[in-house]
């Protein structure tokens, strides 16, 4: 029988596999929190801080609970509150504007290029404009890594400094990923991501991290993370919160950084492989010279008029797994959309959100497994 009429489900990301791949090591990893005890704050914790510097260059990283946390910890370090804008781009999750909301700011959302998904120059500069028609004091951007790639970080770097605007960058998706020879975590005043289980470096559960070179801004986010804390426990001195990554996600993360490197060269095989059968009938993703990408998502753009949940539909009949990432951008969310819109409006991120669709992405979609997703997508296209 034709392989590519099995109708056995393909994984969409596949951490089993993952997790049979280290096997012991994860098990000798977690055995050692629960023999020492030391659930909270414990010794990995710092262990895991100091590896991630090291691998991204960061002079300081700072665990915490989330990717949103991360976000949240660095706007309330940074004094941010009402009468502020952040600028931040519409076509993405809504962890990247929710700590700007929750902190009494307003989220000012900007346009992405269709080609990267990333955030516009030009509709950032745009989006500033709005904010001081607004009466907002423009104090941040958060410019997003989207789907795995870094964004124009010269471009963004160049307006904020222009317009004396701190930079957030909300690597969420794109840990491990390169922008003009140098890693994330290093290219903005701050960093943030996450290590949501389904990230290219993700944990059991959910935990976060920030990177800066920033002394000063790094003290106060560890105070930050643990309510507020200065001297001892029982002097508080700022408002903060329960922002700690637990001991036993440290762990695991210990052990998934271990063959990082070697994940990244396989999703980028699977990316490589997709370009060369898909690139003749949908629009692929482009990574822009200099970047390198860690693929957290794979997603293609279908020709315009394609029914795009039918086109769902077929390939889940042939046991092949797609997500829409993100079907509607925030300024379209109803607990959003009242925030201002850049002049000129969002044309790119409404298109996007119209005709993008995800195919399974993970560094053990085995060639077998690709070829079904190929020809099942060339498929319900023909058809």
């Amino acid at each position: 029988m034709n392989q590519h009429l099995r109708s056995d489900p393909i994984p969409f990301i596949d951490v089993g596999a993952q997790r049979r791949r280290l096997g012991a090591s994860l098990d000798a990893a977690v055995k050692r929190v629960l023999d020492h005890c030391q659930f909270v704050n414990g010794p990995e914790v710092f262990e895991l801080e100091k590896q991630l510097a090291a691998y991204c260059g960061a002079k300081h990283v700072i665990g915490c609970a989330s990717g949103t946390d991360a976000i949240l910890m660095v706007m309330m370090a940074k004094n941010v509150g009402p009468g502020d804008a952040v600028l931040c781009p519409s076509f993405t999750f809504i962890a990247t504007a929710s700590p700007v909301a929750r902190t009494g700011a307003t989220p000012v959302y900007v346009d992405v290029d269709e080609a990267t998904f990333n955030m516009s120059p030009e509709s950032l500069k745009r989006g500033i404009a709005t904010a001081r028609k607004a009466g907002l004091k423009p104090v941040a951007v958060i410019p997003v890594d989207l789907f795995g790639q870094p964004a124009d970080h010269d471009s963004i770097a160049e307006i904020a400094k222009a317009e004396g605007l701190f930079v957030l960058d909300d690597a969420a998706q794109a840990f491990g990923a390169s922008y003009k020879g140098r890693k994330l975590g290093t290219l903005a005043h701050a960093t943030a991501t996450s290590f949501f289980p389904a990230k290219p470096l993700g944990c059991f559960g959910d935990g976060g991290a920030i990177f800066t070179d920033d002394d000063e801004l790094a003290a106060t986010l560890r105070s930050i993370r643990v309510h507020g804390q200065g001297m001892d426990k029982y002097d508080n001195v700022r408002l903060g919160l329960t922002g700690r990554i637990d001991t036993m996600q440290a762990a695991v993360l210990i052990e998934k950084l271990k063959i990082f490197d070697d994940e990244i060269a396989a999703r980028n095989k699977v990316a490589e492989r997709y370009e060369r059968g898909l690139s003749n009938v949908v629009t692929v993703p482009r990574l822009s010279p200099g970047n390198t990408s860690v693929w957290a998502q794979y997603t293609i753009r279908l020709p315009e008029g394609t029914d795009r949940d039918g086109f769902a539909a077929a390939l889940k009949a042939q046991g092949v797994p797609t997500a829409i990432y993100y079907g509607k951008s925030m300024h379209q969310q109803t607990a959003y959309k009242h925030y201002p819109v850049a002049e000129g409006g969002l044309p790119g991120c409404e298109s996007l959100s119209q005709d993008v669709i995800s195919l399974p992405m993970h560094a053990y979609v085995t060639e077998a497994d690709q070829e079904r997703i190929i020809a099942a997508v060339r498929g319900a296209l023909a058809g």
